[in-house]
């Protein structure tokens, strides 16, 4: 509402017709607007494209939830616009890659497969994660976008201040902040608050402000004392001293700005409590609203599977060739008779691929959801990866030193750990990082060594135990590749667990230096492949039953035809 005001200040012919405000809360740039071309049938809509111009749920923008998942997936729910480009309102055209023929969807129908996406994100990401909550961001302060917002802003308020102090005061604008701010007020309320919710609809009652202002009798500081004594029975604890600050603010439009800014934060504070109260109840129904979503959003666009398809495929065929391996090295195999493939097994050798998955790719459909954290987990299977093959590499060659040094492997990964950051950025180098590494090794060794009066490590003996770290960094290097092995058959164990059961599979040999580590990884990885196979393990079986019984399916699907 008060973005309306500030466009009817600066634009007084009504020839420019922008969008209805998503949120009545000030503060937003007008991002979304609509032009009307001179004839009708061509209305379009233009994104100025940026974080903010994507608004989800209730009007809250897509950039202030913390979670890159819900950014990721509420933005590749949208169509990709450069900035300033156009579409036709009333249809818009998406072209397959295959030979076959656009097919053309209405604007309805994108924006009802955009909201089943963005609910479907949004709800498991407050289920699953139990830090999820939404935070009040706004832009740098010397961005484009920043400036604009403290133009336009400005402008609104200088304009209110001088109606203000106009002889007799103009009322109309302040009139409408009232208007707003009430059902901000009205909006906190709980049902059955009928009391306090006539209260402010009285006290605000905008048509007997108007009538008021008209007689210029009017008590703006009075209203606005009411409003900060309503939202200091209306707040959280932690915005009491937001309230003392309105209450010792004397001048009657620095009070409005500040009342609105309070009121911005109160919404955020509502908003992460329904989060929060909601997450018991949506964690207990998550498996069913995520596979009635999806298949809402399938029925929508029937090639929602097509990438899932092609990772399950991938998978199928790996695990053919890993059995013709076998076979070709067993003399007395039947290479005639064909192979027998677990549907389980290749869906968790599917899942064991998502820890190797190059995320410049998009994971498949059914993943995405999980696509963040499933990144954070390689990204941090990586460095511990790395942490094994240097602790590998260092008892080899002089674990008769490192033996009495006291918790020599926690000293290795305080020191890894940070010099591995960000690893798997293309900027990070990784060779520097394990040469570092290695310098830091050999100064703990030498200074334990000398502690204890013994000789410290001889130039070659460092110069050999620095290159064998530093070799890491190479292709099909033996030491990461035993590793990356061993790790992987850990995974592969703890997916071959029944999901009830708590106990970890046998730790292989060469990683009990991250064995603490690697176990809580792989709990959080379990955990997230376990629920996936429960939401759409009715569409992984049918995509199976294709794959590996074509010929069942076909049958299955000339009987429905036939039945039909």
């Amino acid at each position: 509402m008060m973005t309306r005001a500030v466009t009817q200040i600066l634009h007084g012919s009504q020839k420019a017709q922008f969008l209805p405000v998503t949120q009545n809360i000030p503060g937003r740039a007008l991002t979304v607007i609509l032009q009307a071309s001179p004839a009708p049938q061509r209305r379009c809509i233009s994104y100025v494209w940026n974080t903010s111009s994507s608004c989800i749920h209730g009007g809250l923008p897509v950039h202030s939830f913390p979670s890159e998942s819900v950014r990721k997936v509420c933005h590749r729910g949208l169509p990709n616009l450069d900035i300033g480009s156009s579409l036709p309102l009333h249809q818009i055209c998406f072209c397959a890659k295959a030979a076959s023929p656009p097919k053309v969807i209405t604007f309805d129908e994108l924006m009802a497969a955009t909201r089943n996406l963005s609910n479907w994100t949004l709800a498991h990401e407050i289920a699953v994660n139990a830090n999820f909550c939404i935070k009040q961001e706004d832009y740098p302060q010397n961005s484009f976008a920043g400036t604009v917002k403290q133009i336009v802003h400005k402008a609104f308020w200088d304009h209110l201040e001088s109606e203000l102090n106009e002889d007799p005061p103009e009322y109309k604008h302040a009139i409408k902040l009232f208007e707003e701010i009430k059902e901000i007020l009205l909006s906190f309320l709980t049902p059955g608050a009928n009391r306090i919710h006539n209260q402010i609809c009285e006290v605000l009652d905008t048509d007997l402000i108007r009538q008021q202002a008209e007689h210029n009798a009017v008590d703006i500081p009075g209203l606005a004392n009411y409003v900060i004594n309503t939202m200091g029975k209306l707040c959280a604890p932690i915005r009491d001293n937001d309230i003392k600050q309105l209450k010792a603010t004397d001048n009657i439009v620095e009070l409005l700005r500040q009342i609105f800014r309070v009121l911005d934060l109160m919404k955020v504070d509502m908003a992460n409590y329904t989060i929060k109260s909601l997450r018991p109840y949506l964690w207990h129904n998550l498996v069913d609203y995520e596979r009635t979503k999806f298949q809402e959003i399938l029925e929508e666009t029937p090639s929602a599977l097509n990438l899932t398809t092609e990772w399950i495929k991938e998978s199928i065929e790996d695990e053919l060739s890993s059995i013709s391996d076998e076979s070709s090295s067993c003399p007395g195999a039947d290479s005639s008779s064909k192979p027998i493939i677990s549907p389980t097994l290749v869906l968790n050798n599917g899942y064991l691929k998502l820890l190797q998955w190059d995320y410049c790719k998009t994971i498949p459909e059914t993943l995405i959801t999980d696509e963040v954290r499933l990144q954070e987990l390689r990204e941090k299977l990586n460095q511990l990866k790395v942490i094994a093959c240097v602790s590998l590499i260092t008892n080899n060659m002089v674990g008769a030193a490192v033996v009495d040094v006291p918790d020599f492997t926690d000293h290795l990964k305080r020191i890894s750990l940070p010099l591995l950051e960000g690893m798997n950025k293309k900027s990070f180098d990784l060779k520097e990082a394990l040469n570092a590494i290695g310098i830091q090794i050999c100064s703990i060794v030498n200074k334990s060594l000398s502690e204890r009066g013994l000789p410290t490590l001889s130039e070659e003996m460092q110069s050999n135990l620095m290159g064998q770290i530093a070799h890491i960094v190479e292709k099909n290097n033996p030491v990461c590749s035993l590793i990356d092995k061993r790790i992987q058959l850990f995974m592969r164990s703890l997916l071959a667990l029944p999901s009830f059961q708590k106990c970890m599979p046998t730790m292989p040999g060469g990683l009990s230096v991250i064995q603490r580590e690697i176990e809580f990884l792989g709990s959080q990885y379990a955990s997230i492949v376990n629920f996936n196979k429960k939401v759409y393990g009715p569409f992984y079986a049918n995509i199976l039953r294709k794959l590996l019984f074509p010929e069942a399916a076909m049958e299955k699907t000339e009987a429905e035809t036939s039945s039909n």
